[in-house]
């Protein structure tokens, strides 16, 4: 179980940095938009939406890594001064109650969304913009099982640190509210 665990947090973690260049190219192609507009008199409606593309991206696939580094937003009055046990528990009880059901709303909800987009090969509304809409909204299902497969692994976690696995436990001991 706690195995298993490693491997999907280290899959989120590997996902999680490597988008994170992103933002770095929000910040260049957002100057390079403000020099070409300011200092050239140019414009590129591409280049900007290039900009929405890699936030897109960047804040959706970066979700999973956030809870893999607990660096969501947790509620503090369960957590701050709980025992390794009972943080798992809230961990187990939150994935399995909040987490996992709001993964499977919005695959429901994104996936009918998603295939029309691929199917039609939607494209930017702007007829110099980005013709490929659909892929940036393949980022949503992507983010939805992301997150979930790393609910998964913090289920696995609480799970393992609930029937006594010393590592199990440890990461839970280190928690902070």
């Amino acid at each position: 179980m706690f195995r298993t665990a490693q491997v999907i947090t280290s899959l989120n973690s590997a996902i999680g940095r490597a988008v994170s260049w992103l933002m770095l190219g929000i910040v260049l192609v957002q100057f390079a938009v403000v020099i070409l507009r300011y200092v050239f008199g140019a414009g590129s409606v591409w280049v900007q939406e290039s900009i929405l593309y890699m936030h897109g991206f960047l804040f959706l696939l970066s979700a999973a890594y956030a809870l893999a580094i607990d660096a969501h937003v947790r509620v503090d009055v369960f957590y701050r001064d709980a025992s390794p046990a009972r943080k798992a528990l809230v961990d187990l009880a939150g994935c399995a109650l909040f987490l996992m059901p709001m993964c499977a709303v919005i695959l429901w909800h994104a996936w009918p969304f998603v295939q029309i987009s691929w199917m039609i090969r939607e494209g930017s509304r702007e007829t110099s913009g980005i013709p490929a809409l659909y892929v940036l909204k393949t980022a949503i299902p992507v983010y939805a099982g992301l997150l979930a497969l790393q609910g998964l692994a913090l289920m696995l976690r609480a799970a393992a640190a609930l029937s006594g696995n010393a590592p199990a436990l440890e990461t839970f001991a280190r928690k902070e509210g």
